[in-house]
């Protein structure tokens, strides 16, 4: 009987086989997809994080409905009242008729109005959320919102939770950000006026970017998610510059650029101290400006140098359910003394800038892919595993020291590799003690 094994390859095989030959079992739109924990991986943000029911509630004072049967429905009510923002969130059940004739489209206007006279305070905006039926069905869904806009007497705006799209150009993540800057309206610019564009929730308040951006004039920094209330929001349209931290808001950031003329500069989340350094160093010099940040660089250099001693030789599994890039992390922190035995990752041409160091450090170090139907093989007896950074592969290892890495608040530059390390040795003490 042949044996089965979850496929896997090196990262060493990966290169020299090429960005342009990646071995179809890392791509997940070219065979079926396993479903655990591929389903955990799929659905985790609508539970933890931002999904895109969730990030469609991000604009202050919005309310959203989703349209859906009854099993989309379900799942996001119970997630909504978890996640506290029930009252903000309304579903609309498609029966089989609906599904089959598409009358519920000639509904939606009145559902809207609905919802907004049974509501204390008129909302902001109302987000319509639209699941894979209507991407079947080939729904027009800005013209249904434009006739509900008109009835409501309100913006109306669709947020497309197309689970079909998301090996396109436009997956549900990237356009649901340009959603939630659809609002903006052209104003003039404020010289001094920023915009962080990425994520959902705000990077973490120690963050140095925060000061690094106020010591070169930028006295305004905006984050949809610190806007008090809805002029706040608006607010965001006066920016002279956006910084895209996420590349899933690089479409919005082209759409503000279009419709507004904002340009956008964007910058990478990076565990590498060196890197952090030349990056803002780029930023520097792309301003016309100077950049000292010695302070920050020295710091995350020490407790680099502290882990290096303390922990040396530790081997971490790293899965992509977490706030960074599995591939960039895996080569921070090999260069750091730990020995990263195993990524579940789906790989991108992009990630080669990564894994061409990494080959050269560590060789043999294995990549999955979550999502292949292999997976059902793994055994997780292979390789010996100290601590895991993501659920999933906390999954795979359930012996070892976990740390999910995934809460809202976003780590980013040297804070946020400080943050990391001080987090694993936090894990691993825990871990001893057990």
């Amino acid at each position: 009987m042949t044996e089965r094994k979850p496929f896997a390859i090196t990262v060493q095989d990966l290169v020299a086989r090429g960005r342009d030959q990646i071995p179809a079992e890392l791509i997940t739109s070219t065979h079926l997809i396993y479903n655990s924990p591929a389903a955990l991986a799929f659905n985790s943000p609508g539970a933890q994080g931002f999904g895109v029911k969730r990030a469609g509630l991000a604009i202050p004072g919005s309310v959203m409905i989703l349209i859906g049967p009854g099993c989309c429905g379900r799942n996001t009510t119970i997630l909504s009242e978890m996640g506290g923002y029930s009252d903000r969130f309304f579903f609309y059940i498609m029966d089989e008729t609906d599904i089959v004739t598409g009358r519920h489209l000639k509904k939606m206007p009145q559902a809207v109005c609905e919802v907004v006279d049974s509501l204390p305070e008129k909302p902001s905006v109302v987000m319509v959320c639209m699941t894979c039926v209507d991407a079947l069905l080939g729904t027009d869904m800005e013209r249904v919102c434009r006739k509900a806009e008109q009835a409501a007497g309100l913006p109306v705006v669709p947020c497309y939770m197309y689970a079909l799209t998301r090996e396109g150009r436009k997956p549900p993540m990237v356009d649901v950000r340009r959603a939630v800057y659809s609002l903006l309206e052209k104003e003039p610019r404020q010289r001094r006026t920023v915009n962080l564009l990425g994520y959902f929730a705000p990077l973490q308040d120690d963050c140095e970017f925060y000061d690094i951006l106020r010591s070169i004039g930028f006295t305004q920094i905006n984050e949809i998610s610190r806007c008090a209330d809805f002029a706040a929001y608006k607010a965001m349209s006066r920016a002279n510059v956006n910084f895209v931290l996420n590349p899933e808001s690089r479409l919005a950031a082209q759409d503000l650029e279009k419709r507004l003329g904002i340009p956008s500069i964007e910058l990478t989340r990076l565990y590498q101290v060196s890197q952090i350094h030349k990056q803002y160093q780029a930023l520097a010099k792309a301003l016309d400006v100077t950049i000292d940040d010695q302070v920050w660089l020295e710091k995350a250099q020490a407790v680099v140098a502290q882990m290096r001693e303390k922990y040396s030789g530790t081997t971490v599994a790293i899965g992509e359910m977490q706030n960074g890039n599995a591939f960039e992390m895996a080569l921070a922190l090999t260069r750091y003394g730990f020995i990263v035995r195993e990524i579940y990752a789906n790989l991108g041409p992009d990630d080669f800038v990564y894994l061409r160091h990494l080959a050269e450090l560590s060789p043999e170090t294995k990549v999955y892919s979550n999502l292949s139907p292999s997976m059902l093989y793994y055994e997780g007896d292979e390789a010996s595993i100290d601590v895991t950074i993501g659920k999933d592969a906390a999954y795979y290892h359930e012996q070892a020291a976990h740390l999910h890495w995934d809460e809202d608040i976003q780590p980013f530059g040297y804070a946020g590799v400080v943050s990391l390390l001080k987090r694993l040795e936090e894990v691993l003490l825990e871990r001893k003690k057990r």
